[in-house]
């Protein structure tokens, strides 16, 4: 079975122990977790965790049938990528020199970057887009000198309002 990669969005009771509980299900199966992210929601009793894992297609029903048993998981499911947005964020610290200044300024308007803080000599981006537009952006300014990174992973929610939040 071919694997691919599997967009996960959980609400949780925002409680002490369940993210450490969800990774456990995880490792126990033995999947890893690509990128993960956790966050309250409107009602601060409730969070959700996002998170990409790459697995075989019979991935979701295994974990869903084993996060289901855990007390605190109010909801689980599988985001198919046509009926979900998804975005991840990523910021970079770039030093800055007289030679590559105006290409990381061009870079910036090419790619739809922000500027967040700017010196003489280095400059924070902010990145915003699909997995494949930030990788995309990453890939670019390889060329230049990346000093810092820091990337969201992946957050999502279903097109139409889908889950119970």
């Amino acid at each position: 079975m071919q694997e691919r990669e599997h967009i996960i969005s959980m609400l949780v009771n925002n409680r002490p122990g369940v993210l450490s509980r969800i990774s456990g299900v995880f490792g126990r199966l033995g999947y890893n977790i690509k990128s993960l992210c956790v966050a309250e929601t409107m009602n601060p009793d409730v969070s959700r965790i996002t998170l990409v894992s790459r697995a075989n297609s019979n991935f979701t029903e295994k974990i869903k049938k084993n996060l289901d048993k855990l007390i605190d998981i109010v909801e689980v499911k599988e985001l198919d990528r046509g009926e979900s947005v998804s975005r991840e964020l990523s910021l970079l610290g770039l030093v800055l020199t007289a030679d590559n200044r105006p290409d990381i300024l061009r870079t910036v308007d090419l790619f739809g970057c922000r500027i967040l803080s700017i010196t003489d000599n280095y400059v924070i981006l902010a990145a915003i887009g699909t997995g494949e537009e930030t990788a995309t952006i990453l890939n670019y300014l390889k060329a230049y000198e990346i000093k810092d990174l820091a990337r969201t992973g992946a957050i999502a929610i279903e097109k139409g309002g889908g889950s119970r939040d």
